[in-house]
């Protein structure tokens, strides 16, 4: 049974820490320009944000657009305060507007945040880790890291179905409370329109 979970564990970290290596789930053809690709990061800060920033961004739940409908994701701050702030932050300056779903592999998650649509970039600095006792089920949302634990930045992913193996080796931040069956039509490519904080 160990072995087992071993096994599942690594295969996790492998899947999470080689976006450049695989292209297992991710689009075959991303053509973001240059131009774009810049305009986003412009919208990043220039380091990591903090829960003891002041005049954080309000409000505790977030509303991802997509053509599909709509995804109203509820944060938690009590168990990764700054990586809720980070999030909040680039969500409220309009980083996420238009990035794409650039991983998403049916039955397991769908991941987006990275501005290159590569799932090799991110916001331009690093979060620590924030583990917590979160389970990952239907509809959680964690942050995504290589195999370094301090390495995530801007990319999420949200769960199609409970993945207890990744629990405690990924920061669990939100949980998906409407719209799990817009979710569920994710695919490769899919656009999240627009990213906004709500109360």
């Amino acid at each position: 049974m160990k072995n087992k979970a071993m096994i599942s564990l690594t295969l996790a970290a492998l899947f999470f820490m080689m976006p450049a290596c695989s292209d297992a789930g991710a689009v075959d053809s991303v053509q973001i320009s240059k131009e774009t690709v810049e305009k986003t990061m412009s919208k990043a800060p220039k380091q990591a944000p903090s829960a003891t920033d002041k005049d954080l961004p309000e409000g505790n739940h977030v509303l991802i657009e997509t053509d599909s409908g709509s995804i109203k994701i509820e944060l938690l701050p009590d168990v990764a305060p700054n990586t809720v702030a980070n999030f909040k932050v680039l969500a409220s300056n309009g980083y996420y507007d238009g990035i794409i779903f650039h991983r998403v592999i049916p039955g397991f998650m769908a991941q987006a945040g990275d501005p290159t649509g590569t799932g090799t970039s991110g916001p331009g600095y690093r979060i620590n880790a924030e583990f917590n006792a979160t389970k990952h089920v239907r509809g959680t949302v964690a942050m995504a890291r290589t195999s370094d634990p301090d390495s995530a930045g801007s990319q999420f992913y949200i769960c199609f179905a409970p993945q207890p193996h990744l629990d405690r080796q990924y920061t669990v931040f939100g949980q998906v409370v409407e719209g799990m069956e817009v979710v569920d039509q994710v695919k490769n490519g899919t656009v999240m329109n627009r990213v906004t904080l709500q109360p």
